[in-house]
């Protein structure tokens, strides 16, 4: 027997109409590339999107075709978030961090057609549009006529402003009745591991992420916070904020590329920001801006921090010297993305403070929506018991089951359970640690770099026999890659030449911090490099003395 209840698809469409209707004077604040403060409405940017879906539909865009976005956190990416979507497209945001291989890459392996970017973005499209000529049919950069960019493109491949595009648009389009199931958004992995890998959500599993993130426990925004997303709209879709805030009629705050920690501290301050979220450099540096400008943060009460592991120090700094609450939570590409939030239990709340301090360190416990377990290398699950440590394993209806181009199910073990990469510990009452990870990547300011990659452009050098990438702590940026090479035979290796080799092949901020040149690397029985070794004896070559 079924339930007798209105039977409506769970859209990301509705997000936005609910917004637009019931939270209509919530604001989007936004600072523009060009410089300047733009303001609008939910109540004006649905019917704004839905010009622009218009637009697109006129422009031969139909359901599941793929269209991107190489963009900062504004208001013309927040409607373009709900266009696409909403009218059954596939909006696939490109992480611009990337090296122009890589996005072009991405860009052909999600087939995209039409490609939505800043000016900012103008070299990047200039570098890739040439490889893309085959499909993409037309590049449209988000902004006014008057700031359009000079760029030559291929021939059948049109530019496009994006102000004139929603101009000549109708306004009589409705959102469609989509299957929940229909894929809405992609997102690729940093391809820490090889190439990089598209996650494609659908409607559903947004929706359903975004009502367990809005829980108490979780982000818990509501109408009256303002909430400023420093981590991209490129990275995991912003861990989803940009569906959240709409949803709970929070007004959001849109920084654009001004991430630096004077900029910040102003806008949140003029804007009157409540919440935020964002990686951990960013708010060591605007703590650092903090202490020496004497400012302090006049309406933030609370910090969530992801990407990688929060520093204590920032946890105790902004709470003790500011009256901050700083949260930690943790996720993946792969699980739309958040996992585990950190709030306390009942059972905890009366913690004297070193051993709840020392609990808020942790990444948290799962969300609604996800299950985790660790796991031994025979895939026994292991005990709750926050000490024994073992491989990581989620499931759910918003984790990835398979990458885009393969075959359905192929990420899950036989029992349906993704394997996460990390290492950690969970106690008994469900709080998780990562402690290690089963990759030996690198985690610069929450953005991952491949020691693979790195390593197979080092060995093409002439001059090098053999390289081995290692993860060195760093002060500011958590980790940093450290490049250790072995000369080959007979050879004295030129650092300079071997340094400006990487050029043009990664992007800038993937160089390696340093070049430490040894006459053999320690390997195993089977002739792996054993790579503890070397960050047992190397982790700390980018730490100031003491």
């Amino acid at each position: 027997m079924l339930g007798l209840m209105q039977d409506q698809p769970l859209l990301i469409s509705t997000i936005i109409r609910h917004a637009a209707r019931h939270h209509a004077a919530a604001e989007i604040v936004s600072k523009t590339v060009e410089g300047a403060i733009h303001r609008t409405t939910y109540a004006e940017i649905e019917p704004r999107a839905r010009r622009l879906a218009s637009a697109l539909r006129q422009l031969g865009t139909g359901l599941g075709a793929r269209v991107a976005t190489l963009a900062w956190n504004g208001h013309r990416h927040v409607e373009l978030y709900y266009a696409v979507s909403g009218m059954g497209a596939i909006c696939h945001t490109i992480n611009p961090r990337l090296s122009t291989d890589d996005i072009t890459y991405i860009a052909q392996h999600a087939d995209d057609t039409i490609l939505f970017a800043d000016t900012s973005f103008a070299p990047i499209v200039a570098a890739i549009a040439p490889a893309l000529r085959a499909r993409l049919r037309a590049v449209v950069f988000m902004t006014e006529p008057a700031h359009m960019p000079d760029i030559a493109l291929p021939p059948g491949m049109d530019l496009l402003c994006y102000e004139d595009l929603i101009a000549s648009a109708g306004d009589d389009f409705a959102w469609p009745a989509l299957d929940e199931r229909s894929a809405a958004s992609l997102c690729y992995t940093s391809g820490t591991t090889g190439r990089p890998k598209g996650v494609l959500y659908s409607h559903r599993s947004t929706l359903l992420h975004t009502f367990a993130s809005n829980l108490k426990d979780v982000f818990g925004l509501g109408a009256a916070d303002r909430f400023l997303p420093v981590v991209p709209m490129f990275h995991v879709n912003a861990w989803g904020t940009p569906y959240s805030a709409p949803m709970a009629g929070a007004s959001l705050i849109m920084p654009g590329r001004h991430l630096d920690g004077a900029s910040l501290a102003d806008m949140m301050n003029t804007e009157r920001v409540t919440c935020s979220a964002g990686v951990p450099t960013v708010w060591l540096g605007l703590l650092q801006h903090l202490r020496a400008s004497g400012k302090r943060l006049e309406s933030v009460e609370r910090l969530i921090i992801g990407g990688s592991a929060c520093p204590p120090m920032l946890m105790r700094a902004f709470g003790d010297e500011y009256g901050i609450r700083v949260d930690h939570a943790w996720g993946m590409t792969e699980m739309s993305p958040i996992g585990t939030y950190n709030r306390p239990k009942s059972s905890n709340a009366d913690l004297p403070p070193e051993p709840a301090f020392r609990l808020r360190e942790k990444q948290g416990r799962a969300m609604y929506g996800v299950d985790m377990r660790i796991v031994n290398d025979d895939s026994t699950e292991l005990p709750w018991d926050g000490t024994t440590s073992g491989h990581l394993q989620v499931k759910g209806p918003n984790v990835c089951a398979a990458y885009l181009g393969d075959t359905p199910g192929s990420a899950l073990d036989a029992e349906g359970w993704f394997a996460t990469g990390d290492v950690a510990t969970i106690d008994a009452e469900g709080y998780m640690e990562i402690t290690d990870r089963s990759k030996d990547v690198v985690k610069s300011g929450g953005e991952w770099i491949s020691t693979v990659q790195l390593e197979n452009i080092a060995v093409g050098h002439p001059d090098v026999a053999e390289a081995a990438v290692i993860a060195a702590r760093h002060p500011k940026w958590d980790e940093r890659p450290l490049l250790i090479v072995v000369p080959r035979p007979g050879i004295t290796i030129d650092l300079v030449s071997l340094r400006a080799f990487f050029d043009g092949k990664i992007a800038k901020w993937w160089q390696p911090d340093a070049i430490i040149v040894v006459d053999e690397l320690p390997h195993t029985a089977t002739g792996k490099i054993q790579k503890m070794a070397l960050r047992d004896r190397f982790r700390d070559h980018l730490m100031p003395p003491g």
